[in-house]
């Protein structure tokens, strides 16, 4: 699939305001549709938080190995995401689309109604957005959130040599996803097979238990990121910035039964995708305190000792790399 629709209304042939039409229709907010979204102040003590992505067709995502749905869900699990990992809580979305002439409407639909499901369940709503013509699908999603009270917000500079590595969701299952997507080469090529059809799915739609940030911040956890760009490179980066070094336990690590069965069929060591692979969303990070219900132990934080800043048993990992966006 394409995006292209033969014989279905296009984008181009609905026109912009159709087009818009039908993004309230699949996911409904009566604050939609004015020039701007009014939204509720912050509680006392509040802050605000706004985080943004960008999914651009071919690069983020296929629609012959993600349905339009997927689409929506996984750009607002990567934007709450980043908000939980602050320890907020998301408040409101907004959805702009880039979208070429040929796009078929009820792929716009069908992703807006990825965008409104997926948020259903946090009580956030599609407030808004943009559509503008282009030569390629580009939907880009931006997520408000409140931290509330005074609390400080967890970020990456916050761990200190003592603490422990915590983890809360699966590592390594999104990136063997998209590995069995390579290797039989589109989504209807794959096995009608329980362990690969779950892996593909938390690679097109990965999912995010609503509160878990929340809970880890009430906790008392002091550093946190999510697990977009794999696990060594985000660990990496919240090492570097928090000045410390990070040694992680390799039995804590060990690929699950899914993954080893996914190398297999694949001849693939499944440590590639739990070291490297990223887009679980897994929160990550670390606390002096009691492990948050939810979390588990994946190692300690030590003073800075130089390179690498990651280690698992006290040894360099046998794999290195990640996603970038740029590259």
């Amino acid at each position: 699939m394409t995006g292209k629709a033969p014989g279905k209304l296009t984008v181009a042939q609905a026109g912009e305001a159709a087009t818009i039409a039908a993004i309230r229709e699949a996911a409904p907010s009566e604050i939609n549709g004015d020039d701007a979204a009014v939204l509720d102040p912050a509680p006392p003590n509040s802050r605000h938080l706004a985080t943004t992505d960008v999914l651009v067709e071919g690069v983020h995502f296929r629609f012959d190995w993600s349905s339009p749905f997927e689409v929506g869900a996984k750009a607002v699990t990567q934007n709450f995401a980043d908000i939980q990992a602050m320890g907020g809580r998301p408040t409101a979305v907004l959805m702009s689309l880039a979208a070429p002439a040929y796009l078929g409407l009820e792929v716009v639909s069908e992703i807006a109604r990825g965008v409104g499901e997926c948020a259903a369940p946090w009580a956030v709503e599609l407030v808004g957005g943009d559509v503008v013509s282009s030569t390629q699908l580009v939907v880009s999603l931006t997520a408000i959130g409140v931290l509330a009270g005074p609390d400080p917000a967890m970020t990456i500079d916050g761990a200190l040599p003592g603490h422990e590595v915590i983890a809360s969701g699966v590592i390594g299952h999104a990136a063997a996803g998209e590995a069995i997507l390579r290797y039989f080469g589109s989504r209807d090529a794959v096995p009608d097979n329980a362990v690969l059809q779950d892996l593909v799915h938390r690679h097109c739609a990965p999912e995010l238990v609503v509160g878990r940030g929340s809970v880890a911040r009430a906790a008392g956890v002091s550093s946190m990121t999510d697990n977009s760009d794999g696990l060594l490179r985000d660990l990496t980066t919240l090492a570097t910035r928090s000045g410390v070094s990070l040694d992680l336990d390799g039995a804590a690590l060990t690929p699950d039964a899914q993954l080893y069965y996914a190398g297999e069929v694949l001849g693939v060591d499944p440590w590639e995708w739990v070291l490297t692979g990223g887009e679980d969303h897994t929160l990550i990070g670390t606390t002096a305190q009691q492990v948050p219900a939810g979390y588990r132990t994946l190692g300690t934080v030590r003073e800075a000792g130089g390179a690498p800043a990651v280690t698992v048993d006290g040894q360099p990992p046998i794999y290195t790399g990640g996603w970038d966006s740029l590259g």
